[in-house]
């Protein structure tokens, strides 16, 4: 191995290109997903998308199947899937296992005759940056006729504007990051109460990834419910008429829910998809209008919410335990993590109480007694 090469590895472990494959066809309503590999591929993350509506199959290859090809079994997985449930559409999702022999996954759908349309998506896990998984998935939708070749290549901008960022100033960004599990909720909670009934003045945004926004949602809800209303400026990525259809319900049924509790979202900043690039736009609104503020509190993706002016104290929550030494560099003052945030958000329909808004809420209601 090269000295160049020592020097841009990351040794901690990183997120699957095959799972980042199998959420994108989540997020296009695939109804049935076959993973062509061993039975233990994915599994953690398969049972977690069946419990978000897909259904999961795998074509279970073995040793010998390694060796002599899997085509048959990948097509008699295809005909189970049709007869037993009925789908509009499904999704293949290579593995390494069927990859490196080169499975050819387009006659096996061929050949099994099944009449829904379906999705093939080559890819292992063997890249650096899961989102050629997303990438993979996207443009084999767009060649099905799934979606336009304008979504097609808008997504691939901000997915690769999104890996940039992690490389950069996220969990890609050194060679070996600890976890951590963040400051104490409690007194970070107690510190922006204290900001608070000083009368200082933040900004809250919220730039989150798909679902975790039903949680991270959440704590800008309780900050807003603390807060006087002329205390609180909020941002947020929930842009309903931007991405897949399924990630545009998302933000409009979080939107609707902060509506019905009258709290306004000041800026809007892109869709729940344009993490990456909302974080920028947000930074440039705080920067243009609110650069006389005292405090931020950034959840979601903090780190792509750059650059902060000066003399802000931060307040950022994140659910990347490898997220929160990076977050720390670059001077942000309290990083709080939500723990497990993703698998409680799957299948989420309605903003859901997180951590550290369960801290705030009661902390506050605690002083007014």
């Amino acid at each position: 191995m090269s000295e160049e090469n020592v020097e841009r590895m990351v040794w901690h472990p990183r997120p699957s290109a095959i799972v980042a494959a199998l959420y994108t066809l989540r997020d296009l309503d695939v109804d049935v997903a076959i993973l062509h590999g061993p039975a233990g591929c994915c599994f953690r993350h398969s049972r977690m998308l069946e419990e978000d509506g897909m259904r999961v199959l795998t074509t279970a290859m073995e040793e010998s199947d390694f060796v002599f090809g899997g085509h048959k079994l990948l097509v008699n997985a295809l005909r189970f899937a049709e007869e037993r449930f009925k789908p509009s559409l499904m999704g293949v999702v290579g593995t390494c296992s069927s990859m490196i022999i080169g499975e050819d996954l387009e006659k096996a759908v061929a050949d099994s005759g099944v009449k829904c349309k379906v999705i093939t998506v080559k890819v292992h896990a063997g890249y650096r940056d899961n989102t050629v998984g997303v990438i993979r998935t996207l443009e084999a939708a767009m060649l099905a006729g799934i979606i336009s070749e304008e979504e097609f290549e808008r997504q691939k901008r901000v997915l690769e504007r999104a890996t940039e960022i992690e490389k950069r100033v996220g969990a890609a960004s050194s060679e070996y990051i600890p976890p951590s599990k963040g400051d104490s909720k409690i007194a970070v909670a107690e510190r922006l109460l204290e900001l608070l009934r000083e009368g200082k003045r933040g900004v809250c945004v919220l730039n989150a990834k798909k679902e975790t926004a039903f949680m991270f949602a959440d704590i800008l809800r309780a900050l807003n419910k603390v807060a006087k209303e002329e205390q609180v400026v909020n941002i947020a990525n929930l842009n309903k008429n931007v991405g897949l259809k399924r990630i545009r319900g998302y933000a409009e049924r979080i939107l609707n829910e902060l509506n019905a509790e009258n709290i306004k979202i000041h800026h809007i900043t892109g869709g729940l998809d344009e993490y990456a690039v909302a974080g920028e736009r947000a930074a440039k609104i705080i920067c243009e209008e609110y650069a006389d503020y005292d405090f931020a509190v950034l959840v979601g993706v903090p780190h792509a919410v750059l650059p902060i002016p000066s003399g802000f104290e931060i307040f950022s929550v994140t659910n990347g335990p490898r997220t929160v030494e990076p977050l720390k560099s670059l001077g942000h003052h309290h990083v709080v993590l939500e723990l497990d945030l993703h698998p409680k958000t799957m299948g989420a329909t309605h903003i859901l109480p997180s951590e550290f808004g369960d801290a705030i809420l009661r902390l506050s209601k605690r002083r007014s007694e």
